[in-house]
């Protein structure tokens, strides 16, 4: 009798394993939980750094894989960095950071709290000449208190949050004079104890300004140049934090989005884009809209944008009547909100073009480290509202 050989045996096994192996067309493909894993892996997906590189790079693969051609739409733009500021009272250090957009700076000066949030009359009432003024945060913009700070004389100003989380904020234009901000954490007890007691402050805003270039990732099929509907989400997080909800979230939901829809007549509709620099100022998106061709804007008839939708129960919808009600349409439980123009859709919905901002509510880990989990279960409702979204908004363009 003939024994069975080790060799005979070894191919035998790798038959059957062959057998069994999915072909690469059948290969189960990423979930859209594991595209926010990997998102994460990279690290704080800054824009002009390597994590955002890497992710680009991962995207681009995914898209390709669903059957997409993709581009790469490249801008620049000045990037401003807080390397360290610092604000010191009666030699207590106070952890804060600077405004985007504020002025460098060295100062020493007495610390005068201004009454409520800083409006011209508030400064009317009190003198902050020579002076670093500090306010609370609300009711105006961020550029607003420091330009009424200025021109009342103070020489800088210091901003407390509403909340104890670190106050990230963006002036959105150029400002005379350094602007620090603080959490409430640290700024309540320091406007009290100001309140009543002649401080002196150290406040050393150290900033500096580059050129960053960003890239925003547009998929679609090889014959859609004008679409109908473009689905976005920003890609970029800011630093220290790894983004899984900011904005991760959304950015594994337009790609999921374009997988299932691959098959179907609204990927020949549509474009699915993923947009670098958001944190930076909506930088994007903007240089999306304002490079766009003449006729693409008009001829768009729908934006979603889809930005935090990892983290809470309740799905808000914000933008355009129409599209805010085929939402609800969609999932009656949706809640409507005031649209506030801080995300990606906001570029298009100023040109004109009707637009929808999905979004699950404020995280208590926004903009911080701990912004490193996001419930897939909360995802993929997404998905399915925006899978009813896009099919209503198409179906009522082609049956008017």
């Amino acid at each position: 009798m003939k024994l069975f050989s080790v060799r005979s045996w070894w191919w035998a096994i790798l038959g059957l394993l062959l057998v069994c192996l999915p072909t690469l067309g059948t290969l189960t493909p990423n979930t859209i939980e594991s595209d926010v894993a990997a998102l994460v892996a990279f690290g704080p997906r800054v824009a002009g750094t390597p994590a955002s590189e890497q992710a680009r790079t991962y995207l681009i693969e995914e898209y390709r894989q669903a059957g997409y051609t993709t581009e790469l739409g490249s801008f620049t733009y000045p990037k401003f960095e807080d390397l360290g500021s610092t604000l010191t009272v009666e030699d207590v250090a106070f952890e804060g950071r600077a405004l985007e957009s504020s002025a460098a700076g060295k100062l020493s000066a007495p610390l005068v709290v201004v009454p409520s949030v800083g409006q011209p009359d508030d400064f009317a009432n009190v003198d902050v000449t020579g002076a670093i003024a500090i306010v609370r945060r609300g009711e105006i913009p961020f550029l607003e208190k420091a330009k009424n700070a200025a021109t009342a004389g103070a020489v800088g100003l210091v901003i407390v949050n509403t909340s104890p989380k670190p106050l990230f904020g963006m002036l959105g234009d150029d400002v005379n004079i350094p602007v620090f901000g603080l959490s409430s954490e640290q700024g309540e007890p320091l406007l009290q104890k100001a309140a009543t007691e002649s401080l002196r402050a150290n406040l050393n805003v150290n900033v500096s300004r580059h050129t960053v270039t960003g890239y925003n990732i547009i998929a679609h099929l090889p014959d859609v140049k004008q679409p109908k509907i473009l689905l976005g989400a920003h890609y970029d997080s800011v630093p220290k934090s790894p983004g899984a909800n900011d904005n991760a979230s959304g950015t594994a939901v337009v790609l999921e989005l374009a997988r299932r829809l691959a098959t179907t007549p609204q990927s020949h509709q549509a474009w699915f884009v993923a947009f670098d620099g958001e944190e930076d100022g909506l930088r994007g998106s903007k240089a999306l809209v304002n490079t766009a061709e003449p006729q693409f804007l008009p001829n768009l008839q729908a934006m979603l944008n889809f930005d935090m939708v990892g983290v809470n129960d309740q799905l808000f919808v914000g933008g355009s009547e129409s599209l805010t009600a085929l939402a609800q349409k969609a999932d009656p439980k949706i809640s409507k909100i005031r649209d506030t123009g801080n995300s990606d859709h906001q570029p298009f919905s100023a040109a004109g073009v009707p637009v929808a901002f999905f979004y699950r509510g404020q995280d208590p880990n926004y903009h911080a480290p701990g912004d490193k989990v996001v419930d897939p279960k909360l995802l993929e409702a997404t998905v399915q509202v925006a899978q009813s979204v896009i099919r209503y908004q198409l179906e009522s363009v082609s049956n008017p």
